[in-house]
């Protein structure tokens, strides 16, 4: 049984707009950050020239994650940039030439499915393919582990109320979407793939649908309406019944995020790097909701620019939804590959928090069977907080969600984390 709720998801509101696509901005922020590493080191410098698609730099770490350049143009300066969890980042600043030159150019790759497991792990690396879902895992390491892979779940559940841009990619690129599973499969000898959705996802996939005919490997999978459903280990619970501790892995379950799938389709077909991707841009402050394609390092003052602005002066901006994003000081921050979706939201006084009144509801709800209100209880006292495992949260917001008394258990249970994390 998955442990959760049915949340009101409010997707509509971003799919009323057509899709766009925003090409003109005068500047390019690349931050130097990749998988918990924000202190990537770069030896270019101010007045270099960089080709669109150009390695800025790679990160220092096991992970060996690339961060490229978006578009072609000339350095401005190298310095601190707002990131998207509100902390100051190194970020190379490029002035658009509006010309994406490129140095290399490769032609369309014809079947996608010849390749081995080699070229597709070095393909990934070579190109800086990472995990679309926000958590931007290199994904050239999860397949790279020494482990046999003989199921894959692609997760198109969508579960973040407002965001819908994996939605958008399920309905505009269904034959590609496919290709790519099927590469994979053929490449990693996957037995088979459930693509995993709720009801909502399902409208206006026909086209979806229809490919899916000359896969017979590959099923759709209707998943329950109820929040977290999208967190990896329900999903492999849910379809395979697999009693995960850590990652699906340990039972030869590979998960995938839908939109992850499609930038494997653009690196195996086109060998170029992943640059950009389709961000919601939603909320009741946002005077035309939409889907955007964007270049990596667009700012979120240059979107809204393009698609008509703002209702109200007086706003919150919340990076990743509401239930497990961050909110953020300003609008001139940099849109990377960790963001699949900005709300933004008319301000409203925070409601008053009072005390805990022992309902229960937070422990009741937890999908990971943690106990947020003793966490905050305990959050700055080590000895208990081990024994009280924060760092089995998943960052839902269940807990905040349900709580009557309106306690922000949520951001207390990730400082407990940092507390438990530091040393001393």
């Amino acid at each position: 049984m998955i442990r959760g709720t049915k949340l009101t998801n409010n997707k509509n509101i971003s799919l009323r707009n057509k899709f766009i696509e925003i090409k003109d901005v005068d500047y390019i922020y690349i931050p130097l950050v990749t998988y918990k590493n924000k202190n990537v080191k770069c030896d270019l410098k101010v007045g270099d020239y960089l080709y669109k698609n150009q390695l800025i730099a790679t990160s220092n770490d096991k992970y060996e994650s690339k961060i490229f350049s978006s578009v072609s143009g000339t350095i401005k300066d190298i310095k601190p940039c707002l990131y998207i969890d509100n902390t100051m980042v190194n970020t190379v600043i490029i002035e658009n030439d509006y010309l994406d030159k490129e140095k290399i150019k490769k032609g369309a790759k014809k079947n996608i499915s010849k390749y081995t497991k080699e070229d597709i792990l070095k393909l990934m690396k070579d190109n800086g393919v990472v995990g679309m879902s926000g958590n931007i895992f290199p994904t050239h390491y999860k397949y790279g582990m020494d482990l046999k892979i003989n199921k894959l779940i692609v997760n198109a559940v969508e579960d973040e109320i407002y965001i819908t841009s994996d939605f958008t990619n399920l309905n505009d690129k269904p034959s590609e979407i496919l290709e790519a599973i099927d590469a994979l499969m053929s490449a990693f000898n996957i037995e088979e793939c459930y693509i995993a959705l709720k009801s909502f996802n399902k409208v206006g996939i026909d086209d979806f649908i229809n490919y899916m005919g000359t896969y017979p490997n590959i099923h759709i999978e209707e998943v329950p309406d109820k929040y977290p459903v999208g967190y990896e280990r329900n999903l492999a619970n849910y379809i395979y019944n697999a009693k995960i501790k850590k990652y699906p892995m340990e039972k030869s379950i590979m998960v995938n995020n839908i939109s992850t799938i499609y930038e494997i389709y653009r690196v195996l077909k086109y060998e170029k790097p992943v640059c950009g991707r389709i961000v919601t841009i939603s909320g009741n402050a946002v005077k035309n909701p939409t889907n955007v394609y964007i270049k990596y390092g667009t700012l979120l003052s240059d979107v809204l620019k393009e698609i008509g602005g703002l209702k109200y002066d007086d706003i919150n901006i919340i990076i990743n939804g509401p239930m497990m994003g961050t909110t953020v000081s300003s609008l001139d921050v940099m849109l990377t590959p960790k963001v699949t979706g900005v709300v933004i939201q008319k301000n409203v006084k925070d409601k008053k928090e009072y005390e805990c009144i022992n309902c229960g509801k937070c422990v009741n709800v937890c999908p990971v069977r943690l106990s947020p209100i003793q966490i905050k209880k305990y959050k700055n006292q080590k000895n208990i907080l081990k024994k009280l495992n924060p760092n089995k949260c998943i960052g839902c917001g269940l807990c905040s969600y349900i709580c009557p008394s309106n306690i922000k258990l949520r951001d207390d249970v990730l400082s407990a984390c940092e507390v438990l994390n530091n040393e001393d």
